[in-house]
Parts: structure tokens; sequence; C-alpha cells
């Protein structure tokens, strides 16, 4: 045995020198090529140019650009005179040669709205640049694939602040910010009224000038989004840096509303913004979508039948549904009565649990099932949790709600 265990150290011991001078070998061979000298200089570059866009000095601004790229430059630079920034940010990943004396940069380019974003809104940007004697300038910067355009890129900004709120349009009237800003005004103190703890309170609101102009700012096909009078975008379990939501009206969609509707989007919106850090990929989306249909319709005076007209006609034609909908039933550029019988649905299926249970345990079941670790089980732990039910008795109570208000 121990001449067995004497034999088998020796080629261990010699096994474990080849092994590391192979490791050697690999970590020379997988380096990677080295980095492009220019990335250095590149990356200072556009450090000095954030830093001339915060300063709101144009003659530095334009010093790290072409000539033949100067006008879109200063055109952008007074544009973003109307965006209170209290950030702009270049994060260069990577340069790619184009040709002799030229090269493209691929960069995050992060800016933050003064009282609104407590870390920047970034996006991926392709920045081109061209040397001449020693020197690199930019000559131009588009979107990344599958990037968003930012709303100056659209046009020149007009910016109205409420108290509460802060609206940047494109191509609209100053008086229709205002009244989109008094409108946001009002949706703060309604949402606050039953979500009233860990939000800004304070609501960003972005105007373009068209639906395909809302498809940009997007980063989709605006078509998608036809009759649909806002979105909110943002990121679901939120980071305390994350940037602000952004409300984004389709002003199209929008126009069409009367002064009860325009106001019941606005606060619908607001409600996201507010519960955004507790909503999770594990909410489902009759529940993201119902809890805000009910704040907002939440005091409005509308009866169920005023309020949800194509999922009393289905319950009338004895089609109530059978199930609460599911995340694909929301989607846009589908069937119209559908996503409304689908919106109706998860709205009455909140306003049971505040009728039933109470506003604050309604509450509590939304952060509930955000708060869970996935999407499975995320329904049936909050439901036996806070309202001491089952998925199958809860979803029998509600047709019976369904058929009781609608019937």
């Amino acid at each position: 045995m121990r001449e067995q265990g004497s034999g088998t150290r020796r080629p261990g011991a010699a096994l474990l020198a080849l092994v590391l001078a192979l490791a050697a070998l690999v970590g020379c061979s997988t380096a990677g090529p080295p980095a492009d000298p220019a990335l250095r200089e590149v990356r200072a570059l556009l450090d000095r140019h954030a830093e001339a866009l915060l300063d709101r000095d144009e003659t530095a601004w334009l010093a790290a650009v072409a000539p033949s790229y100067r006008a879109e430059a200063r055109t952008e630079f007074r544009r973003l005179a109307a965006v209170p920034l209290a950030g702009w940010s270049y994060r260069v990943t990577g340069v790619d040669r184009t040709g002799e004396g030229r090269l493209t940069a691929r960069v995050e380019r992060g800016h933050r709205v003064e009282g609104y974003d407590p870390g920047p809104s970034a996006a991926g940007r392709l920045v081109d640049l061209t040397e001449r004697d020693g020197r690199w300038y930019v000559t131009g910067e588009r979107p990344a694939e599958g990037a968003p355009v930012r709303l100056w890129e659209q046009g020149e900004v007009t910016a109205v602040r409420g108290a509460r709120s802060l609206v940047l349009g494109v191509g609209q009237d100053r008086k229709r910010l205002a009244e989109i800003a008094r409108l946001a005004d009002r949706a703060v103190p309604a949402v606050d009224a039953v979500w009233s703890p860990g939000w800004a309170r304070r609501v960003l609101v972005l105007v373009p000038a068209s639906l395909d102009d809302m498809g940009g700012l997007l980063a989709v096909d605006g078509a998608q989004y036809r009759g649909i009078a806002a979105v909110t975008t943002g990121e679901t379990g939120r980071r305390p840096d994350a940037p602000a939501d952004r409300v984004i009206v389709n002003p199209e969609a929008y126009g069409m509303l009367g002064d009860f509707g325009r106001e019941l989007i606005l606060t619908h919106e607001t409600v996201h913004v507010a519960t955004r850090a507790h909503t999770s990929p594990s909410t489902p989306v009759w529940l993201s979508e119902g809890f805000a249909d009910w704040v907002a319709y939440r005091g409005a005076g509308r009866t169920p039948a005023q309020a949800a007209p194509e999922l009393r006609r289905a319950v009338r034609a004895g089609d109530a549904p059978a199930a609460l909908p599911e995340d694909a039933d929301f989607g846009f550029g589908g069937d119209g009565e559908a996503l409304a019988r689908a919106y109706e649905s998860g709205w009455l299926a909140c306003a049971m649990i505040a009728d039933r249970w109470g506003e604050d345990r309604l509450t509590a079941f939304y952060r509930e099932v955000g708060a869970h670790p996935g999407r499975e089980g995320a329904v049936e732990n909050a439901l036996h949790k806070v309202l001491e039910t089952t998925p199958e008795r809860f979803t029998a109570e509600w047709r019976t709600y369904l058929r009781a208000q609608l019937g």
C-alpha cells in the first residue's frame, strides 16, 4: 500500500507541473488583444464633452466635435437647455476601428433629470469619431440597435413644471402640457391616499409629437400602442438608484379622451410609478393593471356597469370569464374588446378585495405578491397569507362578484 501510494505521488507532481505550465500558456493565449490605445483618449474626450454640457458651455461642447457634425451637436445642446439635467455621462465599453483614423465607440450614455432620477437613465449609443492632427473628434452619434431615442432628439423640448410633476413635450402646445401637469398633480395625492409609503410622490411625463415618436421613445413600433393613451416605463424590482419611471403619453389617443378619461389615465399611470418598487416578475398583469384602475376609479363615482361595459355585456350574455386573465390577454394590437375585458376583470378583482377584505388588505396583498421570489406560487401564497383563502375559493367568489355587480 505504501509503495502504491509513493508510486502515485510522483506522477501526480509531474502532472501538476504540466497543468500549471499549460495554464500559463492558456492564460497567454486567451488574454485577448490589447485594448485599443485610442480607448483612453476617447473616454477622456467624452468626459469633457459631458462636463461641458452640464456647465452649459457651448464652446467647450462643440470643441469635441468635427466641423461636419457641429450643426447637429449645437442643435442637441440647445434643445437640452429645456431639460433640467443633474447628470450626463458616457461609459465607453469598447471601440471598433472602421478605417484609417476612424472608429466607432460603443457607449452607455446616461442622463439624470434633476429632482426625479436617483440614478442615470442609460441607453446604448454608437459614437463615430475621426482623428485629425493627433486628436479625436465626434462625427456622429446614434442609438445602438434596439435602444430608444430620447425626446430632445425628436425636436424642440418645452418643459412645464407642476407642483408634483414635470412634463416635457415636443411639438405640443404649452397649454396642453400645462393641463397634463395639472392632472398629474391631482393624481399624486389620489395615489398617495392608498399607497403612501416608499415612493417619491412626483411624476415625470413625456409627451412626444406623434404615435410614431412614442414608439421611438420605447424602441418599438408605435403602431402597437394605437388606441393606448399612455404607458409607464421603468424597472421592476427597482434598485435604490434606479431612474424615475417615465409616463409616456400617446398624443393621438390621449387627445381623443374627455376630461374624465384624461384624469383617469394619468392617475392610473401614476399608480404604476408609485408601486414600481413592489412590482416584480412575480406580479401578474391582472393585479398590476387592476390595482391601477382601482385607484383611478376610487372615489370617481362611476358604477361597475359604467366602468366595465365590455365585461358587463359578457356577463349578461352568460359568458362570464371562468378565470382571471392571463398576462397574454393584456397584449396590445389584438382584439380591443377582449383587452377591455381583461382590464375590467383585473379591476373588479381588486375592487372585490377592497370591498370584502378592506383597502389595507388589498395593498398588503399587492406587496406580498411582488415580494415573492418567483411567479409560481406568488398569488397562492399571498391569498393564503393576507386574505386567508385559496385560489379556487377566490376565483369562485370573484365570479359571483361579477354577476352581482354586472348582471
